[in-house]
Order: structure tokens, then C-alpha cells, then sequence
């Protein structure tokens, strides 16, 4: 085999393994049974108190409500943001609302934390 052959084939094969990383990332959570949930299934929430795209749940509210977490080179595509934590860490939003589990869902579909304390609430299909 020639060396422009070997050149050609290794091409061809980075080019194959590059292809599936330039595609669009999936999306960090999807819309189920008219809510949105993570990729686990487990029901996705909003809080009232985060503003301005900064999560106002930290340190103890943070164990109960866990973060929706973003890789730390997470970009932004189209209403999916991430967003910087007091911890540093990033965490997904969605047209700007930082999104949360409950950590009483104990199985995919559990809603147990809508409407709690009148300042939590399931991501539902109409806000998407």
C-alpha cells in the first residue's frame, strides 16, 4: 500500500470518528407525559426566587432540590443556557430558569415537589 493510500485511509477514519462530536449535542432534558424530565426520567422544576438566570437554591436547598448540572463547557443552544453557581459549577437553564429535581421523586414520573411551598414547579409542556 502506498503512502498516500495509508494517508487517505487514516483520514478518512479520523474524519468518521470527528463526525458524531461535531453533531449538535442532545438536548439536556425532554418533554414526557407533558413535563419536562432529565435524562433519567426524573421530573424537572423551576423556583421562584432564582432571577436574572443566577440559581438562588445553594448549600442545604441545593441537597433537597439537586441541580440540573451542565458540563463545564456547556454552550448555549438556542432557549438552553448554562449558568455559573456560587459553587462554580454550571447548571442547566431553560429560557433562563435554572432547573432543579426533588430529592422526594424517588422514581421517574414523581411530582412530589410541585407547587411546594408555593415557590416550586414542574417544567410543563405549555412553558416549552
Amino acid at each position: 500500500m502506498t503512502d498516500f493510500a495509508h494517508s487517505f485511509k487514516a483520514l478518512v477514519l479520523a474524519a468518521a470518528l470527528a463526525l458524531p462530536g461535531m453533531a449538535m449535542a442532545a438536548e439536556p432534558a425532554m418533554m414526557k407525559g407533558g413535563m419536562m424530565v432529565d435524562p433519567q426520567g426524573m421530573t424537572l422544576y423551576t423556583f421562584d426566587k432564582d432571577s436574572g438566570g443566577k440559581s438562588m437554591c445553594n448549600d442545604d436547598c441545593a441537597k433537597n432540590w439537586p441541580p440540573l448540572m451542565a458540563p463545564a463547557d456547556a454552550k448555549a443552544d438556542g432557549k438552553w443556557t448554562a449558568i455559573k453557581r456560587d459553587d462554580g459549577k454550571m447548571q442547566w437553564a431553560y429560557d433562563g430558569k435554572p432547573l432543579y429535581t426533588f430529592i422526594k421523586d424517588e422514581k421517574p414520573g414523581e411530582m412530589k415537589g410541585d407547587k411546594m411551598k408555593d415557590v416550586w414547579h414542574v417544567v410543563h409542556q405549555s412553558q416549552k
